[in-house]
């Protein structure tokens, strides 16, 4: 099958929310181009927040874009990785705001991956009751998701992301090159969160990354460009039709209520946000099949899928106490019944409970004895 190519313009996805409405730019060679920030607000100051790891690479490129259009350009680097996804990091870029004498003009650039793009939008929702601020992401998992659709939060120890707010980016602006930069499991990590669009929504689409992950790992800039255009057209349609997440954006948390069950059980930041949800897309898969969605084939067909995306695909031994405990912490828990999104049919998913019993099956069957 080819792989499609993008034209040398960026390509550009719209996330329709009415006066909340924002574009996605997608290509090479856009972070460090004035012309794509020339939609940003105008401002006298900007406040970058990268981490140590990205800002090296990327801030003074950055930095030298928004230069024309900003008389200040400050730059906080955070420390790098999903432990520091919490209450006193975010309080770092606050300092940062105040310090600098931030007024409600000032705009943030989050630039990294999704630890930095959660936190700088949770700020930006908080600070004096909401500032301005774009995406910049540099992971795959940022591009093809969490820089998308106003998610923003902070982990707290009994549970992932329950402390935030939806806030949507005037802009997101991903850069293709510099997934060239990123270390293989990150890139794997990136991967899961394009294959879960998949058995979600278009199983066209999932034909298609079957076909071409070897040269997705391989970081071949066409099989990545035509990823992270296509994720970020299914998350535009879902999220356009259910910003907060009420009804349809649900299904979006595919494999998602095992994964964080095994980030939270394990510790923050042992395994990569993708890596777990790769794992909790196969426990999700078997659920789907014990409900009647789908067949043993398509269980099997998904789960050699994300073991050649590089992703573990046996879950940890939290033990069936432990899951269960902290699955009923999930954000998609009501009255404290777990709801699990399973594939009802190949390309359809459904937001729905499961016996306890059954969610023990699978557990026993998937995970590390």
């Amino acid at each position: 099958m080819p792989l499609p190519v993008l034209s040398a313009p960026p390509e550009r996805v719209d996330i329709q929310l009415g006066e909340r409405s924002y574009p996605i730019l997608i290509g090479a060679g856009l972070l460090d181009d004035p012309a794509s920030f020339a939609a940003t607000p105008a401002a006298a100051s900007a406040l970058i927040v990268s981490n140590t790891t990205v800002a090296p690479l990327y801030a003074k490129a950055l930095r030298a874009a928004l230069a024309s259009r900003f008389r200040t350009v400050h730059l906080l680097e955070l420390p790098d990785g999903e432990v520091y996804k919490n209450l006193e990091t975010l309080n770092l870029i606050f300092d940062a705001l105040l310090g600098h004498g931030s007024d409600r003009k000032t705009v943030l650039f989050a630039l990294g991956g999704g630890v930095v793009g959660d936190m700088t939008g949770f700020a930006a929702a908080s600070y004096m009751r909401g500032v301005p601020f774009v995406q910049v992401p540099t992971t795959l998992l940022a591009q093809v998701d969490s820089s998308v659709g106003g998610k923003t939060a902070i982990n707290h120890p009994l549970g992932k992301n329950m402390i935030g707010a939806f806030y949507q980016p005037q802009l997101v602006v991903c850069d293709l090159g510099t997934l060239q930069t990123l270390p293989p499991r990150e890139l794997s990590a990136g991967l899961a969160e394009v294959i879960k669009y998949g058995p979600i929504h278009d199983m066209a689409f999932f034909d298609w990354i079957e076909t071409n992950i070897d040269a997705l790992v391989a970081r071949d800039p066409a099989a990545l460009a035509y990823a992270v255009k296509r994720s970020c057209e299914i998350k535009a349609l879902v999220v356009g039709q259910d910003e907060r997440e009420t009804g349809l954006r649900a299904i979006l948390n595919f494999g998602h209520t095992f994964g964080h069950a095994i980030e939270s059980g394990l510790g923050y930041g042992e395994w990569l946000h993708g890596e777990a949800v790769g794992c909790g897309m196969v426990m999700a898969a078997h659920l789907s099949q014990r409900l009647g969605g789908v067949d043993a084939a398509f269980v099997a067909r998904l789960t050699r899928l994300i073991e050649r995306a590089g992703l573990p695909i046996v879950g940890p031994a939290l033990g069936a106490d432990r899951y269960l405990e902290l699955m009923r912490v999930d954000k998609k828990s009501e009255a404290g019944e777990i709801r699990f999104v399973v594939i009802d049919k190949p390309g359809s998913a459904a937001v729905t409970s499961a016996p306890d019993a059954l969610v023990r099956e699978v557990l026993a069957q998937c995970c590390a004895g």
